[in-house]
């Protein structure tokens, strides 16, 4: 167990027997568009409890739920399950919750999602090039008037819309979703992401998640995670940098407390403050919890 206490910015829960909640990426015959086959993880549901159950011995004082409910017909409901869950156990301490900020209907969206108290921060799988689409944008805008974070799965070519995009609103903190999911393990596209990361890291309200490393490097080991890591910090700083585990997808890859063990080797360099920062006090600061 790490010996610094770790807030899991980015894990899912998931239900497929509840009829008001859809998860088509969990469906029985869904094959994830780059991981393939995850029958593994098609559990009937994991919940709460499923997820406490694993981080027992983490020392995981707090986590952020980031929305997993696909093709749901209402994403709200998504938001008063887990906000159940919340009030009777106290995690997730924070919600990421979807919005549609293409639809005529975001700002109500919005609004309904704002009645449930561990909100945070906002995730859109948008239609198309929606990072540069005005209505995508217009809607985007809105998070600003909640104090909501803007997490986004991207990659890192599209990393001059992200700057674009802080630049129509940097009171609105945007959170790049595990590293940018890096999909190769060469040098050279290593180092393409790592100055596509640096020049991205100078723009002052976006930061960076570590998490989802495991995606693209199923068999990983430390040695193998401390460039992308390292990369990371060195491109966003020691204050601009969170970490998660992409649980229960991770799980496919590594049991939970050797990905937090593997985390807490590769940042053993950096003094108590910034470790306990990064591992912690960062995700707190940025998501209010």
């Amino acid at each position: 167990m790490a010996d610094i206490a770790f807030v899991d910015t980015h894990f899912h829960l998931h239900d497929l027997k509840r009829p008001d909640l859809r998860y088509s990426w969990l469906e029985w015959d869904a094959v994830h568009p780059f991981l393939g086959n995850i029958d593994a993880i098609k559990a009937v549901h994991y919940w709460i409890d499923d997820y406490l159950a694993e981080i027992r011995f983490s020392n995981v004082p707090k986590a952020i739920h980031v929305q997993a409910a696909l093709g749901i017909a209402d994403p709200v409901k998504e938001t008063a399950w887990l906000q159940g869950f919340a009030d009777r156990t106290g995690y997730p301490h924070g919600i990421v919750a979807e919005c549609h900020l293409q639809d005529a209907d975001a700002a109500e969206v919005l609004a309904r999602h704002m009645q449930f108290a561990n909100v945070r921060g906002i995730r859109d799988f948008g239609r198309g090039d929606y990072l540069v689409d005005p209505a995508w944008q217009a809607g985007w805008r809105l998070l600003a008037k909640h104090n909501l974070v803007s997490c986004i799965d991207t990659r890192f070519p599209l990393f001059p819309q992200i700057a674009r995009l802080a630049a129509l609103s940097p009171e609105t903190p945007i959170c790049i979703d595990h590293c940018a999911i890096p999909m190769e393990r060469t040098p050279e596209y290593y180092q393409a992401w790592l100055k596509a990361m640096r020049e991205l890291g100078r723009v002052e309200s976006v930061w960076m998640k570590i998490s989802g490393l495991g995606m693209r490097d199923p068999r990983w080991t430390v040695d193998s995670l401390r460039p992308y890591v390292l990369g990371a910090i060195d491109a966003f700083g020691t204050d601009r940098v969170v970490f998660g585990t992409n649980w229960p997808v991770d799980r496919m890859f590594s049991s939970y407390p050797d990905l937090i063990d593997a985390y807490a080797a590769i940042i053993a360099g950096f003094t108590q403050e910034e470790q306990r920062a990064m591992f912690a006090g960062n995700a707190e600061r940025l998501f209010r919890i």
